[in-house]
């Protein structure tokens, strides 16, 4: 007996967009199904020209419709949508994340950042540091994907617009989608990500002043369809400049996370941006310190940069040390080369603190209070 149209749509109600990770039926992204006899042809309407994973999508297809009894050829064919079709799908997206992600679009004023409002499920960890050079980004990018794993929905914001270095280490080369306006970020070990990075050569400097990083700031955070993440964590840039007064303005909620090495010298800069935080009423929510030792072949820890100083700054902004990463050499060549520890690793030394330091943050360290969107207070 022939398969029927209502059967070729059920079996590609799995099938997702790889690029923006919802069904394709579900989106309207299937236009014609055509059958003849064991022969289905299937039309699916891109959201743009030249999709670079128009063949991943090709295999989705073929392989879920192929599965049907009586199919014995599947032909997958595609088109591009209209204007209206895409302003239709923007709409969509944005409002399968509830009334917070909404607010998603076109440059809003920041009391619309979906992040800052009260009801947002969204946790915003701001990964900081007092300078540069003690592992912030691949701290930022391992706990993304260590919480990834532990089944967290996991966003990224590049934030260190002159530094920015979150695209390599988590292997993108893909840029983002534009959708009606509305960028969708891409996606790698199951972590979305935005950067500077995207709309900037790797070797191009960005000469910027203090309002025109608040701007992209706020377009990162307004233009870009997050969704409704469990987790986005914000690799800010070191210091206590404009981007951090930004992320305070746009996204009050936030948790700061400090990193630091167990130097002296370190510690003391980093205090500084803990400080900063507190000052503009952010709450610093604990200390991690990086490059804690070194294990050599010998078997034998060696404190290449001394010890103490990440419990030392914990005990002085009385909040908690969250973990100790070690120092190891794949580490820095996963972050090289877009293979992060904790995805390749994952039961490596390093990579096992990583995944401490996650655990820690969604059981010791989640806030103390029950969320429930459909219970509002009128």
């Amino acid at each position: 007996m022939p398969v029927t149209e209502a059967q070729v749509i059920d079996a590609l109600r799995p099938v997702q967009d790889p690029e923006l990770h919802r069904s394709i039926v579900d989106l309207d992204m299937v236009g014609d199904v055509r059958i003849d006899g064991g022969n289905v042809a299937v039309n699916v309407t891109l959201t743009v020209a030249g999709c670079p994973l128009r063949a991943e999508l090709t295999d989705r297809v073929s392989d879920a419709v192929g599965a049907l009894d009586g199919v014995d050829h599947v032909d997958v064919s595609f088109g591009v949508m209209t204007d209206e079709q895409r302003a239709a799908l923007r709409e969509r997206l944005q409002g399968e994340g509830g009334a917070a992600a909404q607010a998603g679009h076109g440059h809003q004023h920041a009391a619309n950042i979906p992040f800052a409002e009260a009801g947002a499920r969204t946790r915003v960890l701001g990964i900081s540091s007092g300078k540069g050079g003690v592992g912030k980004s691949s701290v930022t990018v391992n706990v993304a994907i260590a919480l990834a794993r532990l089944g967290y929905e996991v966003g990224v914001l590049d934030a260190d617009v002159y530094g920015f270095s979150v695209p390599r280490m988590l292997g993108i080369t893909q840029a983002p989608v534009v959708i009606d306006q509305m960028i969708v970020p891409p996606i790698a070990y199951d972590v979305k990500c935005i950067s500077m990075g995207f709309f900037a050569g790797e070797d191009q400097p960005v000469i910027w002043r203090g309002p025109m990083l608040h701007k992209a700031l706020e377009q990162f955070l307004t233009d870009v369809y997050w969704g409704e993440p469990d987790f986005l964590l914000v690799d800010m840039p070191p210091g206590t400049g404009d981007v951090a007064l930004s992320v305070a303005q746009y996204m009050p909620r936030s948790e700061v996370f400090v990193v630091t090495t167990p130097q002296p010298a370190a510690q003391r800069v980093a205090q500084r941006s803990a400080l900063m935080a507190r000052k503009v009423q952010l709450s610093v929510a604990g200390v991690i310190e990086n490059m804690s030792w070194f294990t050599g072949d010998d078997g034998k820890r060696y404190e290449i940069f001394g010890r103490g100083g990440g419990e030392e700054l914990a005990q002085k902004l009385d909040v908690p040390l969250v973990g100790r990463i070690p120092l190891v050499t794949e580490l820095r060549e996963g972050g090289d080369e877009g293979r992060p520890i904790v995805a390749t690793e994952p039961d490596s030394e390093a990579a096992q603190a990583f995944t401490a330091v996650a655990e820690r943050i969604t059981t010791d360290l989640a806030p103390k209070r029950i969320y429930r969107r459909e219970l509002t207070i009128h």
